[in-house]
């Protein structure tokens, strides 16, 4: 009898998490088929987009590049340079060396003739690290503005640049990240388009690794020659290109990359500016500003810019991939936990009621979904509460059809923007599709279980070390 039910139970399961999975990648591939509509709109507007007229009109809002940054020697001058040389009326480029204890300082003291000045940095918004000194470029002191302050972490680093920023606009961009040439217009032209409404925008993010870079601009884009990356670039896609598409064409979006996003400051500064007690700051804040906007009833959208691009340095080895995707779902976790009132909520409309469900459901719960099927479906077949033809409808519709969205999302991509201009790229990225499913999804699964658990457990947040390989900056 107990073996009986036993046998059942599992069966059960079994058959519960075969459904999971068919809605998961149902719901990835409908995201898709929002971002394609979405993607086909925007080619068609790019002729008449009137980036030009963005770029000579004098009414631009100006904007302040936010740049944190804690050890980032090897990438933080072409990533500068890149910021510099972005065309765009008016802006600033605002670097917070948050305790850096390699050469980050020195590098940008050499490169661009640092001249320290009195400043009294703003309180708009709280920080913990004091800041120790300011400076600016001696050719360039109202565009390059780089502050020194006590270790306090990303957000801490955050705060102090709003606090610093001068500027209508201002866009929070990693050091280990390089925009394209027309990137700042194409994620302000919302604002410029809609200025009464726009709270927020954000940018794709595109994986540089491997890619030539000349004078921290992109000229050559490649795809990475690890395995281990590739898989990443199919991720990016499918996660961060067309899932974050769909999502901003419904009104749904609640993340905004750290990496490339651009906000209004007063609405920064009303809303408290970035939290300091969680390490998913850039999803907190855009959930926060929904909750906050939704509440005065203001009308207001955030919206996702596809194109032009981020580009930035992904993790090269396990390990240190493992701690961002650790540090990422716990984030996740975090931030929902925070702001658990607004789960199923009418109140916040499509956020409330689709958007948070989704990401508890599917983003949330599906590494620990993950883990529980590589236990009952070969337990199932060990107690004969399944057979072989289930698992082999279980392993297509949870990887199968895994595979065929992500290769759903890499085609779209192709199609739509071309980024990849190699037929062996293209190759590359179906096949590093196929073996996303064969190991990598097993260890994210295990690192995001790891990082929900340190998130509920209450462990104190570290951001860990991330190793810059640098970017390939081949002489001129």
């Amino acid at each position: 009898m107990d073996s009986a039910w036993l046998r059942a139970a599992v069966d059960f399961a079994d058959h519960l998490i075969f459904g999971y999975f068919i809605l998961i990648n149902t719901s990835y591939l409908a995201l898709i088929g929002l971002a394609a509509v979405e993607f086909a709109q925007s080619l068609r507007r790019a002729p008449v987009a009137g980036t030009d007229d963005l770029f000579r009109n004098p009414l631009t809002p100006s904007v302040s590049l936010l740049v944190p940054a804690h050890n980032e020697g090897p990438v933080i001058v072409p990533a500068i340079q890149a910021l510099l040389a972005l065309r765009y009326p008016r802006f600033q480029v605002v670097v917070i060396d948050d305790g850096s204890t390699d050469d980050t300082f020195e590098r940008l003291r050499e490169q661009f003739d640092l001249v320290e000045l009195p400043y009294v940095v703003a309180g708009d918004v709280p920080h913990r690290g004091a800041v120790r000194s300011v400076h600016v470029a001696r050719s360039e002191p109202d565009t390059l503005v780089v502050a020194r302050k006590e270790n306090g972490g990303k957000a801490d680093s955050l705060n102090v640049g709003i606090n610093l920023a001068g500027n209508d606009l201002v866009c929070m961009i990693d050091a280990d990240s390089v925009l394209d040439h027309d990137a700042l217009l194409a994620a302000v032209k919302p604002f410029a388009d809609d200025p009464l409404r726009v709270a927020g925008a954000g940018g794709v993010v595109r994986i540089a690794n491997d890619c030539k870079i000349v004078g921290g601009r992109v000229v050559e884009v490649r795809m990475p020659r690890r395995w281990l990356v590739r898989i990443q670039v199919v991720e990016y896609l499918r996660a961060f290109l067309t899932g974050r598409t769909g999502w901003s064409r419904i009104g749904g979006l609640v993340v905004i990359s750290g990496a490339f996003g651009v906000f209004r400051r007063d609405l920064l500064v009303g809303v408290g500016g970035m939290a300091l007690d969680t390490v998913g700051e850039d999803a907190e804040v855009v959930v926060r500003l929904h909750r906050r906007l939704r509440a005065a009833k203001e009308d207001y959208k955030l919206v996702f810019v596809p194109e032009p691009v981020c580009w930035s340095e992904a993790p090269s080895t396990m390990r240190v991939l493992g701690r961002q995707r650790r540090r990422w779902h716990r984030g996740l976790a975090e931030v929902l936990r925070n702001h658990r009132a607004m789960i199923g909520n009418p109140r916040y409309g499509r956020v409330g009621l689709l958007a948070l469900p989704y990401y508890v459901f599917f983003e949330l719960l599906a590494p620990f979904v993950e883990a529980v099927a590589l236990v009952l479906v070969p337990l199932g077949l060990l107690l004969g509460a399944v057979n072989i033809d289930f698992a082999w409808r279980f392993a297509l519709a949870a990887y199968g059809y895994g595979i065929l969205v992500s290769m759903a999302a890499l085609l779209l991509e192709e199609m739509s923007f071309h980024r990849y201009p190699r037929w062996s790229d293209i190759g590359k990225g179906l096949a590093a599709a196929f073996l996303e499913s064969l190991g990598y999804r097993q260890a994210m699964a295990y690192f995001q279980v790891r990082g929900a658990w340190q998130a509920w457990r209450g462990k104190e947040a570290t951001w860990g070390r991330m190793t810059r390989a640098g970017f390939d900056t081949p002489a001129s």
